[in-house]
């Protein structure tokens, strides 16, 4: 059975906090500043543009706080701060909260940090303080955070340890681990399986053909962006290459065009439905997101099976997913009961009784093959609800453990998809899951994600060395163009139905709605193959060494690493090149399926040394 029981601690603060000193009760106006700032920096993480077209995490504490400091010193004159101040505020805002919460006032507190830093526009910082500010307050008087952990975050590593994450393991069963079979080559003429994989389609309700693709708001092209200057050319009307997301008419357009593509088996659907307006949505607005797009698939796909997994965007506000064991208004049941009566026709009973409690669940598309979909937003470093408790949020990992040891059990073979890759998630989480991907890596066909908008791959390794690799997780391109990207989809084809299937993947393609054409008078939009991997890359097969010997011969090979950096961006790369350094970065993400884990990338530099663990981030910034 799924276990579903919460882990111990899950909501209830530490002991031992630290008494309130004389100099916060005497300080009402910097307490009140505190915990403005409490709200207002997540806000930084969700509202500020990012610099290319990937929105991906930084890799240790969000990044949003180290670039933020500097300018709340400034700002508030806070240089002088000390230590036992910073410690004496925390503890009043956790005094004060849990004795009278008011919403109002860290709402406003909130609001003028965010227009003072310079946060997002005026009515930007407004809207969103106003989405979050509820669901923040909860979290911070739920929360185990103490005045040590705060004041070390904000002041450094001499004022206090920034432990609110720490270390966690899910247990795995006393089974020995069975020795490693590579999976054999399909033989020749075998059935071939075909399967569309759909992700960050972000619909935007509001699109406006024509608006300014560069306003000052994080997201343009809608009808509160307003017009262009004279000298620039307005939104286009299939999309545009700038920070927008998509109108209906495009999806459509790639829905009713998947004919050349086709057949399909079955679609994976990886998540992210609204648009990324995510300081103006409502429950509301993410419901008819829901459902227009959900009504949308199933007219242009008919009979073939779809199976969803819940991207970060779905939910309002963005990133926030609870736990089960958060219940009432605060709780995701909204968003899963709706989910659940969206896509009942596509899922049995089993998996919809998951759905419904966590988000997840598992089920059996063809014989000798389990389909698992996870929340991946239990492991987001964006979900501020983990900042309660952050330990295997709903059982979700070992579920997934007792999921992979009855099909190991069985003999069957399984896939994961989700929408956040393990890369990028909290420590824990992720180092857990690759210890589970390693365990079962003779079970587990197939893993497939997206969320990056980009074209790239993870690859795991043995623990025990780090060098041999043993999994592969694809990280499809987005359907939306944000920022700065085509429109895009990916197929898969992977070993076929029969018996003693390997269930792999044994190739994949890109297809692209090439904008500029699309957008020119009288154009009709035509999608086309980008590419097809084994042949683009000259792969022996699309197992998981293929992919890293890729890595490694991109890094001598400037004219193969730039094939990569344009489909990488689905052929629409950014002006700058991508020097040395660039590449390094580039790759590193490649092998980095495992957070915060620089020893994945250390032979990419000939010598292996680098002057510390910093000196190639897996992760380019956020924003």
């Amino acid at each position: 059975m799924p276990r579903h029981a919460v882990s111990p601690g899950q909501g209830h603060p530490r002991s031992g906090r630290e008494p309130e000193s004389d100099g916060s009760r005497r300080s009402p106006r910097l307490r009140l500043l505190w915990i403005g700032l409490a709200l207002a920096l997540p806000l930084a993480l969700v509202l500020c543009a990012p610099a290319g077209a990937h929105p991906l995490p930084p890799q240790s504490h969000p990044a949003g706080f180290g670039r933020l400091l500097p300018q709340l010193r400034n700002a508030f004159g806070w240089w002088n701060l000390t230590c036992p101040v910073c410690k004496g505020l925390f503890t009043a805002i956790d005094f004060g909260l849990k004795k009278e919460p008011s919403v109002a006032w860290v709402g406003s507190m909130a609001t003028k940090i965010c227009k003072v830093l310079k946060i997002a526009p005026p009515t930007v910082c407004q809207s969103a303080v106003q989405l979050f500010e509820g669901d923040m307050v909860e979290v911070w008087t739920r929360s185990v955070l103490r005045p040590s952990e705060a004041c070390g975050l904000l002041l450094g590593s001499t004022c206090g340890h920034w432990d609110i994450f720490s270390s966690w393991n899910i247990s795995l069963p006393a089974v020995p681990k069975p020795s490693p079979q590579p999976p054999k080559p399909p033989a020749p003429g075998a059935p071939v399986s075909r399967i569309l994989f759909l992700t960050d389609l972000h619909w935007d309700h509001d699109y406006l053909e024509g608006t300014d693709p560069n306003c000052e708001n994080p997201l343009c092209c809608r009808r509160d962006s307003g017009l262009p200057p004279a000298s620039r050319p307005g939104a286009g009307y299939w999309g545009e290459y700038s920070k927008c997301d998509l109108p209906l008419r495009t999806l459509e357009s790639l829905l009713s065009g998947l004919g050349p593509a086709g057949p399909f088996d079955m679609v994976y659907w990886t998540g992210d439905i609204p648009a990324h307006n995510v300081w103006h949505q409502s429950r509301q607005d993410q419901l008819r997101a829901l459902t227009t797009v959900t009504a949308l698939v199933k007219k242009f796909l008919g009979p073939v099976p779809v199976y969803p997994a819940v991207g970060n965007h779905e939910t309002t506000p963005v990133n926030g997913f609870p736990p089960p064991f958060i219940e009432g208004n605060f709780s995701s049941s909204w968003l899963y009961e709706a989910m659940a009566k969206a896509w009942e026709s596509w899922l049995p009973a089993e998996a919809l009784h998951t759905l419904r409690i966590g988000g997840f669940y598992a089920l059996s598309p063809r014989p000798g093959l389990r389909l698992i979909s996870l929340n991946m937003n239990f492991c987001s470093r964006e979900n501020f609800w983990l900042l309660i408790n952050s330990t295997d949020p709903a059982g979700q990992l070992q579920w997934l453990v007792g999921e992979l040891q009855a099909a190991e059990d069985r003999g069957d073979k399984v896939h994961i998809i989700g929408h956040i890759p393990p890369g990028h998630c909290l420590k824990s989480w992720s180092w857990n899951y690759y210890r589970i991907v390693a365990r079962y890596e003779n079970t587990l066909a197939g893993q497939f994600f997206g969320h990056t908008h980009v074209d790239e791959f993870e690859v795991f390794y043995d623990e025990e060395t780090l060098s041999r690799p043993l999994s592969v997780a694809f990280l499809a391109p987005s359907a939306t163009t944000y920022i700065d990207l085509n429109p895009g989809y990916r197929v898969y084809e992977i070993d076929g139905n029969y018996p003693g299937s390997s269930h792999v993947v044994l190739d994949h393609e890109t297809y692209i709605l090439n904008l500029t054409q699309a957008n020119e008078p009288g154009a009709v939009p035509r999608w086309q193959r980008l590419y097809r991997a084994r042949e683009t890359y000259g792969l022996p097969n699309a197992l998981p060494a293929a992919w890293h010997d890729l890595v490694y011969r991109m890094r001598g090979d400037t004219q193969l690493f730039q094939t990569f950096w344009f489909l990488y961006h689905k052929g629409h790369p950014p002006s700058e090149p991508c020097g040395m350094p660039c590449r390094l970065t580039i790759l590193c993400a490649q092998l980095s399926a495992r957070s915060d884990s620089p020893a994945l990338c250390r032979h990419l530099v000939p010598d292996g040394s680098f002057p510390d663990d910093q000196s190639l981030q897996p992760r380019p910034p956020l924003c």
